[in-house]
């Protein structure tokens, strides 16, 4: 799914054993941690007070390998455990996620105190191994090689009452040189559609107006289920779902995107006008030494047919910097496709080598202060062309959906925060009336930045939802009882644009 991010999963309880989970890197980790509070919630475990910083039960790290120095940054925070545990009888530490789907043994060998250790494709046996392991007083490591059953049908604690990921494939098929998913995610495997529908009307039915379809390559599926035009058919069928306000995807791959997909974006009103699609290079030689199976004419082709079908629709993308053999030409051709493309916002990384991809061992490798260097025009241009852009928002009137601690800076301000359709961070003047996250509100924009919009005049109207009354519902409920519900299905918050950082992004912009 986006950078990487931190996230520290607690709320304040009071019962039996407690757990925490600490999710590092892309989107599928986020939402492979809301499946893991669904399993450990529904074998007994309730989630640690917030703020608890390791002082649980259970302490569960879903790694990511994609993060530069993931490794260390583990290993830093399982030594910082090692002396709560000796003085806290029966604390367990599980790690599980990429990083240890990736090095297995090594975790227990450097960190031997650690408990358990988990891969991608059997998050649902964390209860399982966390008993065997209590009792047979031993550490515990299983690293299935292929899915045993698809994520989705594990239990899951949802984060949020009006916004959810749905995820509709695992796994990649794509061969990229920077890029280590594939191995730890195994091959694409594709849902059933009707199982994913399922999932959104039962979402929809509990109050969720907008959904985010989640894979690695999104507008590759159906190459499972032979059918080629099975993403397109999709997105149509969302658009017959009673209730659900907005769709969104990410990511897609050029070579995956056709035309099929671009009409039914367009002729599909749920379906919101914005688009992440990753180019990762403006060079054609670089992209053919990423193993990237399209080049700069095919990408901004697509781009030109997007915004030719859909004229607001806010582009965005992933660019690496630096990538092995990149000399300053091969650099120029991205910012000149930057310039063409102009981006709503990109997530710009520098290349860092990733230990097992092919990259790692190619030769002219860049040197830090050039890439540095690329890196900072690079930022310097997508800000200038962000900035112009969300200026042409000014004057225009949206329908904004309030968001949950989106802006920082709302207290101090007396403002709330929420996305526009096409995910635009916009701040607005709070209104006299009761507004809730879920909500909608009519505003105009009146300011902007590079990365928000700001509507300083009074609100035109205000929409109360069915989002906006599960929102309350669930905010009262959580007062009453802070270890919160089990719902059973996934869910999460809005999903926000994630930070640029100094590493490649894998296909959810990690």
């Amino acid at each position: 799914m986006t950078s990487s991010s931190d996230r520290s999963t607690a709320v304040s309880v009071d019962g039996t054993k407690t757990y925490e989970i600490r999710t590092y890197g892309c989107q599928m980790n986020v939402h492979d941690s809301e499946r893991l509070s669904g399993l450990l919630e529904e074998a007994g475990y309730v989630q640690a007070p917030k703020g608890s910083d390791g002082d649980a039960d259970v302490v569960v790290f879903n790694t990511c390998a994609v993060r530069e120095n993931a490794d260390n940054k583990l290993y830093g925070n399982l030594g910082r455990l090692a002396p709560r545990k000796t003085t806290r009888p029966g604390m367990q530490i599980a790690v599980g996620g990429c990083l240890a789907q990736k090095d297995r043994d090594t975790i227990v060998e450097k960190a031997p105190w650690v408990d358990v250790v988990f891969g991608t494709h059997n998050i649902g046996k964390l209860p399982v191994l966390l008993e065997r392991a209590r009792v047979q007083e031993e550490a515990q490591i299983e690293i299935a090689e292929s899915l045993e059953a698809f994520p989705s049908t594990l239990p899951t604690r949802r984060e949020s009452a009006y916004a959810a990921w749905v995820s509709i494939s695992v796994g990649c098929n794509n061969t990229c040189t920077f890029c280590i998913v594939p191995a730890l995610r195994g091959k694409e495997e594709d849902r059933r559609p009707g199982d994913i529908l399922a999932e959104i009307e039962a979402l929809v039915a509990e109050g969720v107006s907008e959904i985010t379809l989640l894979g690695q390559n999104v507008n590759a599926y159906g190459s499972d289920l032979g059918d080629r035009e099975a993403f397109s058919k999709l997105l149509r069928a969302c658009g017959r779902i009673e209730g659900l306000e907005r769709v969104r995807f990410t990511s897609p791959h050029p070579r995956d995107f056709t035309d099929d997909v671009i009409a039914a974006m367009a002729e599909t009103p749920n379906v919101m006008p914005q688009l992440h699609m990753p180019m990762q290079s403006g060079s054609d030689s670089i992209l053919r030494a990423m193993r990237r199976s399209y080049r700069q004419e095919r990408f901004l082709g697509i781009i030109e047919k997007v915004r030719a079908a859909i004229p607001h629709a806010a582009i965005s993308t992933d660019i690496i910097v630096g990538f092995p053999g990149e000399t300053e030409e091969d650099f120029e051709q991205t910012m000149h496709a930057v310039r063409e493309a102009r981006f709503a916002n990109a997530f710009t990384f520098q290349y860092s080598k990733r230990p097992g991809t092919p990259a790692a061992d190619m030769e002219n490798q860049i040197p830090k202060e050039v890439v540095q260097e690329r890196y900072m025009r690079l930022v310097a241009l997508q800000e200038e062309i962000s900035w112009e852009e969300n200026k042409k928002q000014v004057g225009r009137t949206l329908e904004v959906m309030v968001a949950e601690g989106e802006g920082r800076k709302d207290g101090a301000t007396d403002r709330l925060s929420g996305r526009a359709p096409d995910n635009r961070l916009v701040h607005f003047t709070k209104p006299d009336e009761d507004v809730r996250p879920g909500d909608v509100v009519t505003v105009e924009i009146t300011y902007a930045a590079p990365h928000h919009l700001l509507a300083e005049g009074a609100v035109g109207a205000v929409r109360r939802t069915r989002a906006g009354d599960a929102w309350e519902k669930r905010t009262t409920a959580a007062a009453a009882k802070p270890a919160g519900v089990l719902l059973g299905l996934p869910k999460i918050g809005v999903p926000e644009p994630l930070p640029a950082a100094e590493v490649p992004a894998c296909g959810t912009h990690a």
